[in-house]
């Protein structure tokens, strides 16, 4: 039978993955955005993957995407399944090690990420997959939902990194933000990846990869 949740509107995305806090919030500004991001990612028929957490920010983009009908993947490490898992999990969650294995296997099922406002986990996870875009391991979209101007002091952070020199122009185009969660999936439907030279001319070795603890770019590309 089919959903009656879904739109027929086509996505380049089968799945995005979602980088969010788990705490909570003062301002409701950002748990309205992460439900409005549920909403557009039922809307345009995109799976979401996130960090596992039934409560948060986590809990209300992955509850509204649930029940919008549409897959939901949770990758939480085991040691945080007690503080933040209550109730019934919400859709598949999936257990891992730690928080690099969570990482590799979040990036591996999404084709693009988007982060809501959070603290340094959501950071950490965003600042991770820009790199690993900056040095050629993904072609994937990087997306901020700057929720009341919620990353305006990073994005001026990155913006004098590239004035300095220590950041080059082409990488800072990884970079996409918008202040609601509609625009912010126009705008990562219509990027193309730019590389630099050094980007271009890296090769990943599996081996070394695996000897360093470090993920191969097979685990984070498909």
């Amino acid at each position: 039978m089919e959903n009656p949740f879904k739109n027929p509107s086509k996505s380049r995305f089968q799945s995005v993955s979602v980088f969010c806090g788990s705490s909570p919030v003062k301002n409701p500004s950002y748990q309205l955005a992460a439900i409005q991001l549920g909403k557009q990612l039922v809307e345009r028929n995109i799976d979401l993957v996130y960090g596992g957490s039934s409560i948060g920010l986590m809990g209300l983009v992955s509850q509204v995407v649930y029940d919008g009908g549409l897959n939901v993947l949770g990758v939480i490490p085991t040691t945080l399944m007690p503080s933040e898992v209550t109730g019934e999990k919400i859709g598949e969650v999936r257990t891992v090690s730690g928080m690099h294995q969570r990482k590799a296997e979040m990036a591996r099922h999404a084709d693009a990420f988007i982060a809501l406002p959070g603290g340094y986990g959501t950071l950490e996870e965003l600042l991770e997959v820009i790199t690993w875009a900056q040095l050629g391991i993904h072609d994937k979209p990087v997306g901020l939902l700057n929720v009341d101007g919620y990353y305006n002091s990073l994005l001026s952070f990155i913006d004098k990194a590239v004035d300095e020199g220590f950041i080059a122009p082409s990488a800072r185009h990884i970079i996409v933000s918008a202040p609601t969660a509609h625009e912010l999936l126009s705008k990562l439907e219509d990027y193309e990846p730019k590389h630099g030279e050094a980007a271009s001319k890296l090769t990943w070795e599996d081996e070394d990869q695996q000897q360093l603890g470090y993920y191969t770019k097979s685990d984070i590309t498909r």
